[in-house]
């Protein structure tokens, strides 16, 4: 590249993103913090600007789409029905038979010897369901990795909360204009249980959002805990104070957006098809801004950036607006005492920007026996960003659970 169409590359980007940064500051004051957050996101789109052309990278994307598996796979579909009738998307994955009569690792069952040995050793797992919870803005198929690595050697469940994905949008909210609450989300779990595994013992796993519903699950139900439960994973999640999080912007900056943000995402949500139309077209902007709040490694595979890329993209504004405010409301650290004789993993990344894991650790504080591992190197996504370690720590939960009963796992 020439230096005059270098020069050329960098103008265009740093006007571009001068130009998103000035559309975020006409929104008020925090749109001026927010422009300074996009604008650190920019520097690194500007950048790439400079090799590679906007048709390239629209090709780009278009090919990792493609030819990505990540989100590819599927189980028996099934639909539960929340409390204010919303409907609610699920998916089951059923263990399977081995072919040799029931014995595990002699070969008779293909890939699924070799992986129920590394997950569990040489027993067959028990008869439990797993059942994972997604954070927001995502959808089930963010748990791609350990879907592939259990699928077929556990029963486990997989669902879409409301107004994500799947699952419809929520029934109180538009048609009563309810708020979300996490409260709610936890009614919206039970039920999801209470049709795909009405009964046998359960291994609950949550990231993020996922994790607070899980913990007001057991607010709420604390017999089900008791009865059936017999293991949790708490995945980068938090159980209160979030709006104390500064998402690693300066602390006055933050303050400000604290301030409006509300009714920023307020206003953006009542013209959702004109902010849809703005996402579309500072496509790059927003993939900076998404890549930075989801790893920590900069070598983060380029098409799973992108598998996370899509699925926040498909979350629209107005949801985005609807769910925000529950997180300022959420407090379930009383909660946490229905987890406190079970096995529980309270894992996060250690530059998480989202919940940071000071947030895990205040987790494990209250659960001292809990197992705490902070994850070098990972952002919030970690199950997608770190899958071995997630995957490896969970097999470890689900031998304590009982899945391996008694079997020491094998690496």
């Amino acid at each position: 590249m020439s230096e005059s169409s270098t020069g050329a590359a960098a103008a265009e980007a740093v006007s571009e993103a001068a130009a998103a940064a000035g559309n975020w500051r006409r929104a008020g004051v925090a749109g001026a913090a927010i422009g300074v957050l996009a604008a650190g996101a920019a520097a690194g789109v500007a950048i790439e600007r400079l090799t590679v052309g906007r048709g390239l990278r629209k090709k780009a994307r278009l090919a990792l789409d493609a030819s990505g598996p990540y989100g590819s796979l599927r189980g028996m579909p099934g639909t539960a029905y929340a409390d204010d009738g919303t409907e609610l998307s699920y998916e089951v994955e059923e263990v399977e038979p081995a072919e040799d009569g029931g014995r595990a690792g002699a070969g008779g069952d293909g890939d699924r010897a070799p992986r129920r040995r590394r997950l569990f050793g040489r027993r067959d797992p028990a008869p439990l369901t797993v059942v994972f919870s997604h954070g927001y803005c995502l959808s089930q198929d963010s748990w791609h990795f350990q879907r592939a690595a259990l699928r077929g050697v556990v029963r486990a469940v997989y669902w879409d909360q409301r107004s994500h994905a799947r699952s419809a949008r929520g029934v109180d909210q538009v048609e009563h204009g309810v708020p979300v609450s996490i409260d709610q989300l936890g009614r919206d779990l039970k039920a999801v249980i209470d049709a795909a595994a009405p009964e046998g013992p359960l291994v609950l796993v949550g990231h993020s959002m996922g994790g607070m519903t899980t913990m007001a699950l057991a607010d709420q139900f604390p017999e089900l805990i008791r009865e059936r439960v017999v293991g949790v994973a708490l995945i980068g999640t938090s159980s209160g104070q979030l709006g104390e999080v500064n998402f690693g912007l300066p602390v006055a900056g933050m303050n400000a957006v604290r301030r409006v943000l509300p009714g920023l995402l307020r206003a953006l949500g009542s013209q959702a098809e004109l902010v849809e139309r703005g996402r579309r077209a500072t496509a790059d902007l927003f993939a900076g801004v998404i890549k930075r709040y989801s790893f920590s490694r900069k070598d983060v595979d380029p098409a799973i950036a992108r598998f996370a890329e899509r699925m926040i993209e498909a979350t629209p504004i107005d949801v985005v607006a609807e769910f925000y405010p529950a997180f300022a409301e959420h407090d379930k650290a009383a909660a946490l005492k229905h987890f406190a004789e079970l096995p529980v993993l309270v894992l996060a990344g250690d530059e998480d920007l989202v919940t940071p894991s000071e947030h895990s650790e205040a987790i494990a504080h209250l659960l001292p026996d809990a197992e705490l591992v902070l994850v070098p190197d990972a952002g919030h996504l970690v199950m997608l960003e770190h899958p071995e370690v997630v995957m490896d720590r969970l097999a470890d939960l689900l031998v304590r659970a009982g899945a391996g009963r008694g079997a020491g796992r094998r690496a």
